[in-house]
């Protein structure tokens, strides 16, 4: 159970500094949503903390590595890391929420719920832009590939 938890903070500081990936060119349309999901996975781990504490379960924080990028070049790598990460934290869950079932642990149960089904409705948008960001990143390369020819000769399109 302190796994979730723990993953929960890490993944706030991460998609908090994935949202300022590129300070020069400004805030990518998904900042706000890795901002909001910043506070709201620190809102979780408290919930969660609350809720360990209320049925006296043991709480074992583990040890959580920063990321390896300190910066994303590019939208769609925050937004693959992002996903990533939310990718697992739903697999954590999942896992947490088979093992209350296992033990019949009500109460944990009707607690994830809530967890893993916001986890999926992030994962769903992470895919969406990421889908989306692609498509765009491919039709820039695009255009770039029709301009190149025409600066080279000297004429314009």
């Amino acid at each position: 159970m302190g796994r979730e938890l723990g993953r929960g903070g890490c993944e706030s500081a991460v998609e908090a500094k994935a949202c300022y990936y590129n300070v020069d060119t400004g805030a990518p349309l998904f900042a706000a949503f890795f901002e909001d999901q910043a506070e709201v996975k620190r809102e979780h781990a408290k919930q969660f903390l609350r809720f360990l504490r209320r049925h006296e379960g043991k709480i074992c924080l583990p040890v959580i590595q920063r990321p390896d990028l300190d910066n994303w070049g590019t939208g769609v790598q925050a937004l693959e890391s992002a996903l990533e990460l939310e990718n697992k934290l739903a697999k954590l869950l999942q896992d947490l929420k088979t093992l209350a079932s296992a033990n019949s642990e009500t109460d944990l149960l009707r607690f994830m719920g809530k967890y893993l089904d916001k986890q999926k409705r992030n994962i769903g948008y992470l895919e969406h832009q990421l889908l989306y960001h692609k498509k765009v990143e491919k039709q820039e390369q695009e255009e770039d590939t029709f301009k190149k020819p025409a600066e080279v000769s000297g004429k314009q399109t």
